[in-house]
């Protein structure tokens, strides 16, 4: 008898109990985040012509300053909590509740911190009273470990029925304001209950499951090593919530709200599609994990057509907008927003690198090797920041769309630097090159023949 081991097979059993599973899993992602796009859209749209882009600049100022502080609130956790409790079930209340503990400080810490920082920007009282509302939500993210929890377990439809719940009645509040003509103001009050209102819809579905926080506990030890695992990736986010965000308050600063306004109109049409990446991967992580444990095979093989499906997503959405991107905004928004379709048409593109690093940042999770995956975006957020303050008062908001692009790409192909992880540029290149695309396209024509 052979003591040789059978290798895994690569291909995908789509009659197994886990591929329904998976695909059950990210059905229940996908519809949420495609009626998140659709209702999304539609109230944004008609958000963003009533406010006009002077208002909607302004807002969205507040948000880009908020959201500098977001990665301190979530503690860039998400991936390393899912991926142990998905190894060490048992410790479920030692790790939600030490999770929670730690976010709820942050998201204490970090909330503090923006007061502070806005004493210091110059902006007007009103301004300010905008982004501290807004603000407030970071103390909510504390409870997005629930979400972290279903994640786990494969078990997105918990977590898309509180997101879809949450959705539809601030959607429904935004539509209130502009029929009664609100003030800026309460426009800022419904965004800070869309993360009030989502914490309490992951705590109410958590206990329809029988389960309770009553029985979460802290563990200092616990926390520490999930601090260990994280470091690289609480500093990775926060760098990469810089240099998503500095651009519009570059912007808001040099130039002015109208033209932030402009410029985060064709940021929010662009970013409106950025949750795929994190919808799939957030849905096949636990399984890609997995897979490293059967055969080093079968998990580049996973890896490799995780990034398949994102290279050829985001670039069969840049294409068609890149040639429709001022009919586009003329239609949507009204011919006052034009100025924004330039914008557009480079922004689209950086979805490309950002869909790949979304994958390419799993992983570096899965390897462990988060130390990298800092030192990389760090790299993007030092170029974009100085090439910004640069650029945008030469070339304006079309400039610092080029500038995310560069550095986007800067950030997602560093990961070649490296010799353990130089493969990672041949898998994401025969992605985007289509190779595998083609040899499906080949086998079929020759079944045919």
């Amino acid at each position: 008898m052979s003591t040789e081991s059978t290798p895994a097979s690569t291909r995908i059993n789509f009659r197994s109990d886990a591929f329904k599973k998976y695909f059950k899993n990210t059905s229940w992602m996908f519809s949420e985040k495609i009626l998140r796009l659709i209702l999304g859209f539609v109230v944004g749209v008609y958000m963003i012509r009533y406010l006009g882009p002077a208002e909607f600049g302004l807002l969205s100022y507040a948000i880009s300053l908020v959201g500098l502080f977001t990665a301190l609130a979530t503690l860039g956790l998400e991936s390393i909590v899912v991926r142990e409790l998905v190894k060490n079930p048992e410790k479920r209340d030692e790790l939600l509740g030490s999770v929670f503990a730690m976010r709820l400080a942050s998201g204490v810490i970090a909330l503090v911190s923006l007061a502070v920082l806005l004493l210091f920007t110059g902006d007007d009282t009103r301004t300010i009273i905008i982004a501290l509302i807004i603000g407030g939500g970071l103390i909510f993210q504390s409870l997005s470990v629930i979400e972290n929890y279903f994640q786990s377990k494969v078990l997105a439809k918990y977590s898309s029925l509180v997101q879809i719940s949450n959705l539809v009645i601030t959607g429904g509040l935004k539509i209130y304001l502009m029929v009664v003509h609100a003030n800026l103001v309460w426009f800022a009050v419904a965004t800070f209950l869309e993360s009030s209102l989502l914490a309490v819809g992951f705590l109410i579905v958590f206990k329809m499951q029988y389960l309770s926080p009553s029985t979460w506990r802290f563990n200092k030890d616990a926390a520490l090593k999930l601090l260990k695992d994280a470091w690289p990736l609480i500093l990775s986010g926060i760098v990469i919530m810089i240099y998503m965000k500095i651009a519009q308050v570059f912007i808001k600063n040099m130039l002015d709200e109208t033209q932030n306004g402009y410029y985060a109109t064709a940021v929010r049409l662009t970013e409106a599609w950025y949750f795929i990446p994190m919808a799939i991967t957030a849905s096949l992580f636990p399984a890609i994990v997995s897979a490293k444990n059967v055969s080093e095979e079968l998990y580049r093989s996973r890896l490799q057509k995780l990034y398949d499906v994102l290279a050829w997503i985001s670039i069969g959405l840049a294409i068609p907008v890149t040639f429709l991107a001022a009919p586009v905004m003329e239609f949507l928004f009204g011919p006052k927003y034009l100025p924004a379709a330039p914008v557009l048409t480079v922004y689209i593109w950086a979805g490309v690198p950002t869909f790949l690093g979304v994958a390419n940042s799993q992983y570096l999770i899965a390897e462990n090797l988060t130390r990298m995956s800092f030192y990389r975006t760090l790299l993007g957020m030092i170029v974009n920041v100085l090439l910004n303050i640069y650029v945008i008062p030469r070339w304006g908001i079309v400039g610092s769309a080029w500038v995310t692009l560069i550095s986007q790409t800067i950030a997602t192909f560093t990961i070649a630097t490296s010799k353990r992880t130089f493969h990672q540029l041949g898998m994401m290149l025969r992605a985007i090159f289509f190779i595998d695309l083609f040899i499906i396209g080949y086998n079929l024509w020759q079944k045919r023949r």
